[in-house]
């Protein structure tokens, strides 16, 4: 009679470094760009196209979302403190 060895087998589980980077805080700012990006938007399609409106405020409030509030909410991290036992 032939003895049947189970051989156990240990699965790896190797976890994301990406798993807990994005906060609820980072969910925001996103949501904020995206907001400030449809406004900008919404400004440049107003009439008449030569409006002031237009031509200079809805670039510099597109400016500010893509250049200043995405890359805020992209690399924005907490830091997190460590306890120092003396």
């Amino acid at each position: 009679m032939a003895i049947k060895k189970k051989n156990k087998t240990v699965k790896k589980v190797i976890e994301s470094p990406f798993k807990d980077y994005w906060d609820k805080n980072n969910y925001i700012l996103l949501g904020g760009g995206i907001f400030v990006t449809i406004l900008g938007f919404y400004l440049m399609a107003q009439s008449p196209w030569d409006n002031p409106i237009s031509l200079s405020i809805s670039p510099i409030v597109l400016l500010i979302a893509y250049l200043i509030i995405f890359p805020v909410a992209i690399f924005y991290r907490k830091k997190h403190k460590e306890n120092k036992e003396s």
